[in-house]
């Protein structure tokens, strides 16, 4: 008898979830098609090869190098200085077959650079006293 009950309460639950289902489907998908319409921005980072007026050459470096051209929307937005060899993140979409940059980020550079340099001074430095010291 039990079981006969546990049954019927799945039954009736199944039959609940599949009526109200469609409802719930419909109204989920209507959210996202207006979701869809608005494209989410992609995102490339490297260095600035070249840039113009209407363009922005950016190149990732290391293993895998690739490097990407850019058009530059008419609503592009810029932080921080954006110049040649500057490190930056570019937020873009595809339009037409074609990456155009809505946003441009630069990295503090100056910082990364003597940071970098300073470190490795010092790394060689303390290798090559810590060696002539052991000797």
């Amino acid at each position: 008898m039990r079981q006969g009950w546990k049954l019927a309460c799945a039954a009736l639950a199944l039959a609940l979830a599949t009526a109200t289902a469609p409802q719930a489907l419909a109204a989920g998908s209507s959210g996202k098609a207006t979701g869809s319409g608005k494209a989410s921005y992609r995102q490339f980072t490297g260095y600035v090869t070249a840039l113009d007026k209407s363009s922005i050459t950016v190149e990732k470096r290391g293993k895998t190098p690739e490097s990407r051209t850019f058009v530059k929307d008419a609503s592009l937005t810029t932080t921080g200085t954006i110049e040649k060899n500057a490190h930056v993140t570019v937020y873009y979409r595809d339009k037409d077959g074609q990456p155009v940059a809505h946003k441009v980020v630069a990295k503090s550079t100056a910082m990364a650079n003597d940071g970098g340099s300073k470190t490795t001074a010092s790394a060689k430095g303390a290798g090559s006293s810590s060696g002539s010291g052991s000797r």
